[in-house]
This record gives C-alpha cells, structure tokens and sequence, in this order.
C-alpha cells in the first residue's frame, strides 16, 4: 500500500489515493471518520487494491454507516474511480453479488480466482491517483476529459450548513423545565406528584446565500462555482444570485436536479455573462430588495469573486459594511488567491476585505471543499500543512481582536471573544441596538457597543 502507483496525471501513494476517496466522501456527506477510513485501508490490504469490486465492497463495508449513505457511496465511488474521458458506471451493477465475493476470500490462494469477470482496464490505483491529483488542480487548466470528471465529483457534493438555536421550543428529556406542560400533568393526575416535564431549543439550519461573480474575468471559474452553487441549493435553505452588470436570482433554476439541466437553465436567465462588473452597484440593490428584508439577516454570505470592480471601490466598502453587520457570517471565495505571490491589491478587493470573515481560494475541488468546511462551521484560524498551505482559509484584516472596538455599536463582538454559530455576544449588542433607549439606560445601543469592546 506504501509503494507509489503513477498515474496519467502525476504520481501518489497508494494510501494518499484511498485517503483521498475518503474525503471525496465526507464533501458528499458521508460520516466517514478516522477510524473508519483506517478500517477502509486495512480491509483493502487485506484483498486486492488493483481490484474495483474489492475496492468497492471494502469501502461499503467499513465507511457507510446506514442506509443514507449507500446512494451518496455509489455516486462519489462511481466519479472518483472512472476512467478519465469515459462515463462513470455505478458500481453496484459491474460488482459481483455478496456470495460471489466471500467465495473469491475463500479460495483467494489459487491464482487468478474470480478476476475473470472483473472489467479490463487500468487499476483502481491509477486511475483513483488521477482524480486525487485533479482535486488540487487550478480549474482553468484542466483539459474537457478532465472537467467531465470534475463535474461528476461536483454533483456527489452535499453542503450542510451551519445550524442556530430559534426560539420556538419542543418537548425534550432535557433542557429546561416546561412549566405549563408540568402543571398540566398535576392537575390531570389529581395533584399527585409526577415528572417534570422538559423543553429544549429547536435547531434549525442557517440560511445560506451565495452571489456568484459572472463577469468576464470569472468566466474561466463560473461553471465550477455554479455547479458548486447547485450542490447548495439541493441541500436546501440557499439562495443563489449572479452578479455581473445586472443581479440575477437563479435559486429556481437551480433546483432542478440535473446539473446539467440546471446550468442550461441558469444560462437562459442570466444576461449578462461574460460582462463587466459592478459589484458595489449590485450589492447594494440585493441588500435593499432582499438582504434588508430578511433573506441576509443571521445567514451565511458567501461571495464568489475575483474582487475587480469597475465602479467607484468606496461604494463596495460601505455595501460590505453594511452586509457585515446583518449577516452572520461573511466568507469571499478569490480563484485568484492560490496564485504565488497573490496580494489583495485590487480596488475593490482591498476596500471590501476589512468587512469579510474568511478570505478563502476557489480555484480548485480541493479549495471549493474547504469553502463547504467553512460554510459548516469549520474554524478559519488555524494555517494548515502540507502543499496546498496557501488555500486555506485567512480571517479578514478586520477579524482581528483590535478590530471589534472599531466596528462601532451593533456590530459583530464574537470574532474576539472566540465564540461559535450559536448565540453569542453579538446577538445580544444587536438585540440591545433593536430595543432602542425606552428600554431603561441599562439596554441602550451604545452603552452595549461600548461594553462589547471594552470585553475584546
């Protein structure tokens, strides 16, 4: 398993090759843990790594952990292991049946036993190696074989987004005590003593926005971050818009369930591909018709943009401020990040950063997986090892703890105090700013923004 297999697109360890299947699983939604891809690389061990069908069953044994996941397994297994420049077959239909494989384990000493029926071509190694080296790939450079293969590992993507506390509360074991259910149960029991009777916050996902930059300098990246931009949609709770010259809602045509159907539609809507850009202009309209009202207020903003904006960059800064002190979290996703020697120095880059959460690269499927990490969650500060160092997710320059005293009343406290998606300092400053000065001289807006950045 140690020895290196080389592949048509680069060279990889046989182990980095099974690993790599195994995060292409966690991007679909597969808990797939440690200790589940190290039973993975046992089990294949164990059989014959060159084999598909070994392969596969190995993978269904020790990574799936119910029947959710065997839709979600065939579908990523399928895209991950096929050959470049030929359709993905779905496993389950070319792998022997069940009975068939523990009669091959059995007579695994005679040479030869069972691979009679196994489908010419590559190992399993050599072309798994192929898609691992293509996860890390800069999108504009892969050739049309290559941009088939990743789309079909795109469309095995599922994002879950983050979750937050509502007020609404259901019955639960634990949690507070519910006392109108508990004196109910009292008076129906005669005054008699009984248990009393819990309730709990009900957990429900945050609502997710993507605005997608279709402009010419992003025409390159603009079908790989739609297709991306789909896999969000069927997850639920996500709206997509396309920014270019004009503002164009396609979370409709995007919900269809074929990706390709679905960017078909999404190529009709939008009328303005390949154009300019004007991102403060069009900022500030999502904001008033949707962003105001409610459709941003506690969501995940994403932004899928190189950062060039032909109008004035002043006017992009202050729509930024204006999305960061209604979102929950704000993430820009720049193809051009992972570049060497990449520096924000574009206009209207550099005036909307002092307003974003995490500065993330999009170039790549590798990249574009751990921009569905920080959509769920995942922690923005830590510098990761290994080659891709450079695309992994930065805090903002106005993320820092210097940064929340500067903000001003209302805004955002919890990037200092360290807190996470659930209700933190920052709910309460913006309930203080809501409750307006009537409320008593305890709860005024700026004795609470003053309070928050005194305790950053």
């Amino acid at each position: 398993m140690g020895a290196a297999l080389s592949g048509t697109a680069g060279v990889l360890p046989a182990d980095a090759v099974l690993l790599g299947f195994v995060r292409a699983l966690r991007a679909a939604g597969v808990d797939a843990s440690a200790e589940r891809g190290y039973a993975f690389l046992r089990a294949v061990a164990a059989l014959r790594p060159g084999i598909r069908s070994d392969v596969y069953w190995a993978g269904r044994a020790t990574l799936c952990g119910g029947h959710d996941d065997l839709e979600r397994y065939d579908r990523v297994f399928a895209a991950y292991f096929a050959a470049s420049g030929t359709p993905a077959r779905r496993p389950v239909r070319t792998a022997p049946p069940p009975r068939l494989r523990l009669v091959v384990r059995e007579g695994g000493t005679a040479p030869g036993a069972g691979e009679a029926g196994e489908p010419p071509g590559p190992p399993t190694a050599v072309l798994a190696s192929s898609a691992e080296v293509l996860r890390h790939r800069d999108v504009t450079e892969l050739d049309p074989a290559e941009r088939a293969q990743l789309r079909r590992l795109l469309a095995a993507f599922t994002l879950a987004g983050q979750t937050r506390r509502s007020a609404r509360r259901r019955p639960a074991r634990r949690g507070e005590v519910d006392p109108r259910r508990t004196v109910r149960e009292l008076l129906r029991r005669g005054g008699e003593p009984a248990l009393l009777r819990r309730h709990a916050r009900v957990a429900r996902p945050r609502r997710v926005v993507l605005l997608v930059d279709v402009s010419g300098s992003m025409g390159p990246y603009a079908d790989a971050l739609l297709r991306f931009a789909h896999a969000a949609v069927r997850a639920g709770r996500t709206d997509v818009f396309t920014v270019g010259t004009r503002l164009t809602r396609v979370t409709r045509e995007l919900s269809h369930r074929d990706p390709d159907l679905a960017m078909a539609q999404v190529a009709a809507a939008v009328p303005d591909w390949r154009g300019g850009t004007r991102l403060g202009e069009l900022l500030r309209e999502f904001l008033n018709r949707w962003g105001q009202r409610g459709m941003a207020r506690g969501a995940i903003v994403v932004l899928l943009s190189d950062g060039w904006e032909r109008d004035d960059p002043e006017l992009l800064g202050r729509q930024m401020r204006r999305l960061h002190g209604l979102a929950h979290q704000v993430v820009w996703a720049n193809p051009r990040k992972a570049r060497p020697g990449y520096a924000p120095l574009a206009a209207g880059m550099a005036a909307a950063l002092p307003s974003v959460d995490a500065f993330v690269a999009g170039h790549s499927l590798a990249a574009l997986e751990r921009l569905a990490a920080v959509m769920r969650g995942a922690r923005t500060g830590g510098a990761p090892e290994g080659p891709d160092a450079r695309d992994a997710p930065e805090r903002g320059p106005g993320n820092g703890p210097g940064m929340a005293a500067a903000k001003g009343p209302g805004k955002r406290s919890e990037m200092a105090a360290g807190t996470g998606p659930e209700k933190g300092p920052r709910d309460g400053l913006e309930k203080a700013a809501e409750s307006g000065p009537e409320k008593g001289p305890g709860n005024e807006p700026e004795k609470a923004a003053g309070k928050g950045a005194g305790g950053a």
